[in-house]
């Protein structure tokens, strides 16, 4: 599915407290004791408003969101919509909204960012603005910029595998276009789609695990094959090899459950997905 492109808001709350390996982390009051923040990819809650996926990942019990662009801020402000261009008022409102639910805002994506300064600053300013860990995308075209703004910016970019036809498809495309690149610049893993592809999601780990930055977290019930998403330890992914995987590297990005199923009533499958990770975290702590 061909879902959406994003643009987050995020709280203050990401702190620029920075490890040798990744520069910026995420704020280490969002962090689980694994290392990683539990957040929610708002396109789980694409059929709600922005307001309405924050108190819902709340209610959820992650500790973040990852914002879409093109979403509708609020019930009674349906007419803003998420993006670059939002008013300042609406920012403002957004940043209230999830800091009154406890909730960072800790990326955003998937974002097509143009291979032109002027206009992919915009992206970064805004994501400055918002104190963002990072950015997600499928832009590969513009890398030479992206990496040049993620180190001016001191942010993560992140790039995003959609499934079969998709240019990204194929981790190899990305693995050997981010060689000798700086340590800003990874992949947004989404577990989901290289089944859909055809690949076994902890292949795909083992090679490319130094360079994930961000997650997509999904489980199916197909290693290779596309199925609907199901809720987090019940499928046949091993998820809890994964983020092992990733964690011998370092990995302290955010963990975003993207839940795409059960559209109009899906909290508490997400929450056992939260109760899964949490269980994860206390298990390595």
């Amino acid at each position: 599915m061909k879902r959406r492109h994003l643009l987050t808001l995020a709280p203050a709350v990401l702190a620029a407290g920075a490890n040798s390996t990744f520069g910026k982390a995420l704020d280490p009051a969002t962090q689980t004791t694994a290392g990683f923040t539990i957040s929610i990819q708002c396109w789980s809650f694409k059929n709600f408003t922005l307001f309405e996926a924050i108190e819902k990942a709340a209610a959820a019990g992650a500790q973040g969101v990852e914002i879409f662009e093109g979403q509708s801020l609020s019930p009674d402000q349906k007419n803003i919509k998420v993006g670059i261009n939002m008013p300042a008022e609406s920012i403002t409102a957004l940043l209230e909204h999830a800091k009154k639910h406890s909730i960072a805002v800790v990326n955003f994506g998937v974002v097509d960012i143009p291979n032109n300064e002027a206009a992919a600053r915009k992206f970064f300013e805004f994501g400055k603005a918002l104190g963002v860990y990072g950015i997600t995308t499928e832009s590969l075209g513009a890398l030479d910029l992206l990496e040049k703004l993620s180190q001016e910016y001191d942010m993560k970019v992140c790039f995003h595998n959609h499934p079969k036809p998709s240019p990204l498809w194929n981790p190899d495309t990305v693995f050997n276009a981010l060689k000798g690149r700086h340590a800003n610049i990874g992949y947004c893993a989404d577990l989901g789609h290289w089944p859909s592809s055809g690949l076994n999601p902890l292949d795909v780990i083992k090679k490319i695990a130094p360079l994930v930055r961000s997650f997509h977290f999904k489980d199916r019930a197909s290693l290779t094959g596309p199925t609907h998403d199901q809720v987090l330890g019940t499928g046949l992914l091993d998820l809890t090899a994964i983020l092992d995987e990733v964690r011998k590297h370092g990995f302290k990005g955010n963990v975003s459950i993207e839940y795409e199923h059960n559209w109009q009533d899906s909290v508490a499958d997400i929450a056992q997905g939260v109760g899964f990770l949490r269980g994860y975290s206390k298990s390595r702590a």
